[in-house]
């Protein structure tokens, strides 16, 4: 674990899962976030942080990437949260709804 310095033990293998059930908006958001295709910056898909796992993660860029779909309507309290833990880490979260990378995928980008 010593190249996923955020991880906690018990999430590591829970991204595994993750990464083999993607949403249809998390596969096309990774198509275009994978292999360094953002200026040159890498992205990690279902990252390990802490007691969460970040759809995306940039750590060169300290970024999280949140893609939020109509699950997450009624976990609102539990997003804050999420965000506040990760912005205690040093990092910067920005959360993206399903809609705009289904639908305005330039703009997220």
């Amino acid at each position: 674990m010593a190249d996923r310095p955020y991880a906690s033990k018990h999430m590591v293998g829970r991204d595994r899962t993750l990464r083999q059930t993607p949403t249809p908006p998390e596969k096309l958001l990774w198509f275009v976030l994978r292999n360094d295709q953002i200026g040159g910056m890498k992205f990690h898909h279902q990252y390990p942080i802490g007691p969460y796992v970040a759809d995306f993660f940039c750590r060169r860029a300290g970024l999280v990437v949140e893609l939020d779909g109509m699950s997450h309507d009624d976990k609102i309290p539990q997003d804050g949260e999420r965000t506040k833990h990760l912005e205690s880490q040093g990092l910067r979260v920005l959360r993206v709804t399903n809609e705009d990378v289904m639908h305005g995928l330039d703009a997220v980008v």
